[in-house]
């Protein structure tokens, strides 16, 4: 056999190695983005069946402040398993802005701070919101893996080839970034 015949079949079962290994690398990451998600996704769907209980609480005590009530249960209104993996990240920073201002409104009523109730689905949502932040940390550590194969060379090269994306990170809104102090 030539050794030029020889060299060319190394370098092409080299590039098929290479291209098999990379895809596979891109699926797994790709799952891994997936399992982060649904991860997280589980938090948010337990903060999402929490809130008409904690709006339920407030109402009694909070009549004149609907707006802020009709915000939140406006939001919640939907199926939350219809939406999109995009609309639940929308909806749920809207959430996080509307659950914020219905604990402030709470600041203003004594007695419903001291609701056992109240208390407990507070208790809750706070042991929730830890865990969708530890959560959004896990998802946005895949996602930055995930998206550096996609953009970094040679890596770049398959992804295009097989169509792999950029996954989008959950990012804090902007009312999530404004310090907001609520003492029960």
């Amino acid at each position: 056999m030539n050794t030029g015949l020889i060299i060319a079949i190394i370098i092409i079962a080299i590039v098929i190695i290479w291209l098999i290994s990379g895809y596979n690398n891109f699926v797994a990451l790709k799952n891994r983005v997936k399992e982060a998600f649904a991860t997280m996704d589980v938090y948010l769907k337990k903060r999402w069946d929490l809130i008409p209980n904690l709006v339920e609480t407030v109402k009694g005590y909070a009549k004149h402040e609907s707006e802020t009530l009709e915000n939140v249960t406006k939001l919640r209104s939907g199926s939350y398993d219809s939406l999109s993996d995009n609309e639940k990240v929308d909806v749920n920073n809207q959430l996080t802005a509307g659950i914020r201002q219905l604990l402030a409104v709470a600041e203003n009523y004594p007695d419903l701070k001291a609701n056992q109730n109240f208390m407990n689905l507070s208790e809750e949502l706070s042991k929730i919101e830890a865990d969708i932040a530890n959560s959004r940390k896990y998802y946005n550590a895949t996602v930055r893996e995930l998206n550096n194969k996609v953009q970094m060379f040679p890596s770049n090269i398959i992804a295009k080839i097989f169509g792999f994306k950029e996954a989008n990170m959950f990012e804090a809104g902007a009312e999530e970034r404004e310090n907001v102090k609520v003492k029960f």
